[in-house]
């Protein structure tokens, strides 16, 4: 009879995805993710097959609470300018709390790993069109609302968009500035003006 997993699956992956957030995949060892998760090496490999599938569950608990949450937000049907504009702000506030300076796991991913670990890129991929498309909805209604100007599509809109929520993530690894973030995140909202 098989014994039963005496631990809890989601807060071991949280705290992996934590580790992974703060040295990377290559700097994360497997001891260093039993420390994080409380689990011996064992139940990391009988759990996950190996420390490359708990990075993508970690990499998918990511988008749950970080993407998702944003897409969310895209979704709630307010005007177009001031939907996009929240979650402007949302994500800049998010990194502004983050004391720590932890990296954005989808950037760390894109940088370390995608190149040669096909799940990870299209995990990036799928998570980065999954925002691209809900602001390309909102930015093609917006656009025939009039509230969004047509001098560019909104599919290079949205591209550029995550494009630069994508840098606000860089830049806040090294300088969270709440204030600082927020003039950048302006600049790139004036493409809505």
């Amino acid at each position: 009879m098989a014994r039963t997993r005496e631990f809890d699956l989601d807060a071991a992956v949280a705290a992996a995805m934590e580790a992974f957030r703060r040295h990377g995949y290559e700097g994360t060892s497997i001891r260093d993710l039993s420390e994080a998760t409380g689990l011996g090496s064992g139940s990391i490999y009988a759990a996950f097959g190996s420390k490359e599938g708990l990075y993508l569950a970690a990499l998918d608990l990511y988008r749950q609470r970080y993407a998702t949450p944003l897409i969310d937000m895209l979704h709630s049907g307010n005007d177009a300018r001031e939907v996009i504009r929240e979650v402007f702000v949302a994500a800049v506030d998010e990194i502004a709390r983050d004391g720590e300076h932890r990296a954005c796991l989808i950037v760390s991913a894109t940088v370390e790993r995608a190149r040669d670990d096909l799940r990870v890129a299209e995990r990036l991929r799928s998570t980065t069109r999954s925002l691209e498309s809900a602001l390309f909805d909102v930015l093609a209604d917006g656009q025939l609302r009039g509230q969004i100007p047509t001098g560019h599509s909104a599919t290079d809109l949205a591209t550029f968009l995550v494009t630069s929520l994508q840098g606000l993530r860089v830049m806040g690894g090294i300088n969270a500035d709440r204030a600082t973030l927020m003039r950048s995140a302006e600049v790139a909202l004036s493409c809505l003006d």
